[in-house]
Parts: structure tokens; C-alpha cells; sequence
């Protein structure tokens, strides 16, 4: 059957043929029966193996009615919900503020080392001073590394958040 058959054309244009989707008042077909050959002999069955049953279970029937309700707390923002996501906020917050000062203190005493010991400061490696080494290149290992120290600590903060509405 092709697009042609479900559409006419009416002035150029084509449109839907009105008896589209009806019943159309056609005689029945007769049906044709051919005659089937009876098989001589009955087609051997493959056994099938032996399915084990899996129990599933949709709900756990042990977990505790605690967890349900802090997700409650959680998802409707009540003020026991809130003061759980600020715990979380303020450990976070104070993770971050500490290596910022760690790193702060860490960048900030070098050039006070290299005022208060100018010695120091003249010292070269292969050429070049320490001082552009140490300000130069040492921050950015230094700052990769505190921030995976960073991320880790935050997972964890996360991780214990989950373990606590959880349990």
C-alpha cells in the first residue's frame, strides 16, 4: 500500500481520504484452507533447565522508621531538616577555612623569610634564585594538592551526612 492510497487530491493539494480509518462495507473474504500434511512422528522437545526462583523484595521491612523521616525533614525543608543542612555547611566551612589559612600562612611566610633572611633569599638552584622557585612554582603543587585534600574532606563530610540520615 502506498502514501498515495490514504491521501486524494483535491485542486493540487492533497488531503485525507475522508474514509480513511472507517469500516469499509466490503464482503468478506472467503478464507482459503490448504490441507496440512499430519507429521509422521512428534518433534523432540528440548528440556528446559531448571529455573531458580529469586525472591524480590520491593520494601525493607527491617529499616528503621528514623531514616524515613529525616528524608521527610530533608525534602519538606522543615527547621529540623534546615539545622541538619546547616551542620553540614558549617563543617564544610570550617574545612575550607582552615587550609585557606594553612596555605595562607604556607605562601605568606616565605617572602617575610626572605626579608628577615636575605642569605636565604640569594641562594640559586642550577641557576636560578630560590625565591622565584619557591613563589614561582612551588603554589601551584601546592595549591593542587590542598585542593584534593580539600575535595576529600568534603566527601567525607558528605559521606558522614548520608551514614547519619541514614542510620
Amino acid at each position: 500500500m502506498t502514501s498515495e492510497d490514504f491521501y486524494r487530491r483535491v485542486n493540487g493539494v492533497r488531503e485525507p481520504d475522508p474514509t480513511l480509518g472507517k469500516k469499509a462495507n466490503l464482503p468478506p473474504e472467503r478464507a482459503v484452507v490448504e490441507p496440512v500434511a499430519a507429521p509422521t512422528e512428534p518433534m523432540p522437545q528440548p528440556e528446559l533447565p531448571k529455573i531458580k526462583r529469586t525472591r524480590v523484595i520491593l520494601a525493607d521491612p527491617r529499616q528503621a522508621a528514623g531514616t524515613l523521616r529525616a528524608r521527610v525533614e530533608l525534602e519538606e525543608q522543615t527547621s529540623w531538616g534546615e539545622l541538619l543542612i546547616k551542620d553540614l555547611v558549617k563543617a564544610q566551612l570550617k574545612t575550607g577555612m582552615l587550609l585557606w589559612g594553612l596555605v595562607i600562612v604556607l605562601l605568606g611566610s616565605l617572602p617575610a623569610l626572605f626579608y628577615f633572611l636575605p642569605a636565604f633569599g640569594r641562594v640559586t638552584i642550577i641557576g636560578v634564585p630560590l625565591p622565584w622557585l619557591l613563589l614561582g612554582v612551588a603554589p601551584f603543587p601546592l595549591l593542587f594538592g590542598v585542593g584534593i585534600w580539600y575535595n576529600r574532606l568534603a566527601e567525607r563530610h558528605e559521606r558522614d551526612f548520608v551514614d547519619m540520615i541514614e542510620n
